[in-house]
Formats: C-alpha cells, structure tokens, sequence
C-alpha cells in the first residue's frame, strides 16, 4: 500500500512580501500554489500511489470565484482516472462555515463529516481511514479524541488537523496529545495545520507534512508532502519536494569589509550558494547585512540605491531566478561602545544607562510594555495574536533595544555629540 500525504495547500493563495521590481522573476513565481498542486497530482500518478490524503487547508478562504473549484476538480479527474481515491478533510482555513461556493465533489473524492468523526473502508486495499473536518474555523475541542477505535485486519489511518499540544506560530485549533492518538491504535495519524514538516513519533507514525509551498519569509525550506509505503506491517515515510520557490534568508557579515565591492562580491557568493542548493527552483532571498564598521556611514547616506544595487547583484548571480524579497541593512558604526561608557559625560551616561536595562531584563520589559502594545495593535493580522510574532520574548527586547543604542550612538557621533 502506498499513498501521499500532504496538507496546508492553500490553493491560489498568493504569496506575501514579494515587491514588484525591474527584472523579478513575476510570471514564474504567479500561481505558485496552483503549481504545487500540479506537482502533487504529477507525484501521484508517477508513482502509482493507491490514494492521497489531504488533511485540512486545501484552500485559504473562501474562493475568489469558482476558477479555484474547478481547477481543484480538474486535478482529482485526473488521479481518478488513474483509479487514485482522496481523502479530503477540512481544516481551519477551509472550514464549512468559511466556504460559501461550492461544487460537487468529483466521485473518487471522500469528504470526512464536520459533524461527527467518519471512517472509510476500502476492503480491497484493507484501508480503514478515519476523520473529522472543521465545522468552524475556530475549533476548541479535541476532536481526535471522539475517534473510533482501529478496526481489525486493516491498516487504519487517521487524518486530524490540529496543533497536538500548540507549535510555535500556530493557533491551538483541535488540540489533542500524542497518548490520545497512540490509544487509538492506527498504524499512521496524517496531521495537518503546522507548516513545518515533523515526525513527531514513529510508533504509530504522528507526522506533519508541513504545507507544500512556502508562502512568505517565515516558511523557509523545501516544502511538499510524506509518500508512505506499507508493506508486510513495515511504514516507512520518505519527504517529496513539490514546491516551485523557496524562501531563504541570507546573513552577510560586513565587519571590516573596506568598500561596497566587497560587499557585493560576499552577496553574490551567498546567492550563487542558495540557488544552488534550491535544486532548479526560484529563490526568494531576504538580505540580512549586519556587522560593524566603515560601511556604516555608506549605507546610511545611500540606503535606497545600494539596496537597488543589491538586488541587481542578486539577479546576476541568480542568472534572473532570485527574488530579493527585502534588503535588511543593520551595519552598525565602528564606535567603541566600552569606551564611550566608560567617559564622564553624557554620552557615557546615557551607553551605561543602556547596559544596565540590558543587563535586567524585567525592567526592560517593563520599559518596553506601553509601546509594545501600541506596535502589536498596529501589526498586519497574521502577524498578532498569540501565534505571531513574539516582540516581547527577552531575546527580541534585547536585539531591539541593541539596534537602538546603535542607531543613537552613530546619530551622536554624526552631529559631532560623539567621540
């Protein structure tokens, strides 16, 4: 027995943070989830898999238009042509209340219930798969624990969407722990909803496949689905890339690099580096320079076009197939912070001041509380919440608080406050 596993599709959701530019690669990277897709029905038939299991996500929202319906349709006519069955569990992002279009399903597709958990029974194959979609997009409950128990003489699947005991940027939809899914006594649990692939144990197999295209920054790495093989009550589960571009971020270190050739030459070596390892894919790059020294006061006074210059780099090094995604220019002065707290003036007083915030780090958040309200009901929604970004974890407060004290040191020193 053999079939794919994949969830988080997010069908025709587009992806996030790509600016337009001269020279962007924009007709490759459009319909970068359709393209997934297409990748994934491809998978299937090239390795005559006995069914596909998509658990939770297959699209973002409700459609646009019935485009999206129906070119979902057009992929399960072909995998039933080839007599491939799917398995369709809703999740958070396509819930039923969420979806008001709809289409009828094509006949080799099995949607599971949102009222109750369901099981399907494929005699021939001695497949016993069980589920339960999302009525809401907003599930509480530990859905998986109203599952039926393994039936005997078949291999028994179960397909959940959910973040089993919470994942890191992940709302706690469905949740459930590892003993709920192991007193079940399924060979194999297809969990969906984390975008990170994971096998989170082996006896049973609790896996996420993570999504199979990365749709911004944070989804970084190859991204496809599990092709899992059974055979004489062995499982084995081995990661298929479907994605068509890769998210990456690149650090360059300018710390005594003398000139802005240099660091156009370390950029392009990190680019050629990347494209490489993206396997024929289009990269999408976020720039991180960092470090400190003279570079500083170059890209300070010149920060648009050297961010242009950049991006051109990469295109060339790229040979077109690069996406810088954002330039992100943090070279930091080349001051000598101990000695400037160590004088006895203001500038000194103010570098100490700093240090000792550092040094306590509930006054630093403390200090930071009010204005980290105000940042966090100004964020984008998919960055709020308690699954987003995390500005008051200590380490972040730290970072922040550093960036600061550099960016007012070399303003000081700009003015002639400084030493």
């Amino acid at each position: 027995m053999r079939f794919l596993h994949c969830a988080d599709i997010h069908l025709d959701s587009p992806l996030r943070g790509l600016e337009r530019y001269e020279g962007a690669p924009v007709d490759e990277v459009r319909g970068a989830t359709r393209r997934a897709f297409e990748n994934l029905i491809q998978c299937a038939l090239r390795e005559r898999v006995d069914f596909v299991v998509i658990a939770g996500d297959l699209y973002d929202g409700d459609w646009p238009d019935f485009n999206t319906g129906l070119f979902f349709a057009k992929g399960m006519a072909q995998l039933g042509d080839a007599g491939i069955a799917v398995y369709l569990l809703r999740g958070n992002h396509d819930a039923a209340s969420k979806l008001t279009r709809s289409l009828p399903l094509p006949g080799n597709v099995r949607l599971f219930s949102d009222r109750a958990p369901a099981t399907f029974v494929d005699d021939a194959l001695g497949l016993a798969i069980h589920g339960q979609s999302f009525a809401t997009a907003a599930v509480a409950d530990d859905l998986a624990a109203g599952y039926p128990t393994a039936i005997r003489g078949h291999v028994n699947v179960g397909v959940a969407h959910t973040s089993l005991t919470g994942r890191p940027g992940h709302d706690p939809y469905a949740p459930t722990t590892d003993e709920v899914l192991r007193s079940k006594g399924y060979d194999y649990w297809a969990l969906g909803h984390v975008h990170a692939r994971e096998i989170v144990a082996r006896e049973p197999w609790i896996v996420f496949p993570g999504n199979v295209q990365g749709r911004h920054i944070r989804e970084q790495g190859s991204k496809g689905c599990e092709l899992v093989t059974i055979a004489d009550g062995h499982i084995t589960a081995e990661p298929v890339a479907l994605d068509v571009l890769r998210w990456r971020e690149l650090r360059v270190d300018a710390t005594g690099m003398p000139d802005l050739d240099a660091l156009f030459d370390a950029l392009a070596t990190a680019v050629r580096s990347a494209v490489a390892q993206a396997d024929g894919r289009i990269v999408a790059l976020r720039v991180a320079i960092g470090g400190a020294g003279a570079l500083h006061h170059a890209l300070a006074a010149r920060s648009d076009a050297i961010v242009q210059q950049l991006r051109a780099v990469a295109l060339d090094a790229s040979a077109g197939s690069g996406w810088v995604e954002k330039v992100d220019l943090r070279v930091r002065p080349p001051l000598d912070v101990d000695r400037l707290a160590a004088g006895d003036d203001p500038v000194g007083l103010l570098v100490r001041e700093l240090q000792a915030l550092r040094n306590d780090g509930d006054q630093l958040a403390a200090f930071a509380g009010d204005v980290l309200r105000d940042v966090r009901h100004k964020l984008p929604a998919e960055l709020g919440g308690a699954a987003g970004l995390r500005l008051d974890a200590p380490e972040v407060l730290d970072e922040l608080l550093r960036e600061a004290q550099d960016e007012l040191l070399a303003r000081l020193a700009a003015d002639g406050s400084g030493r």
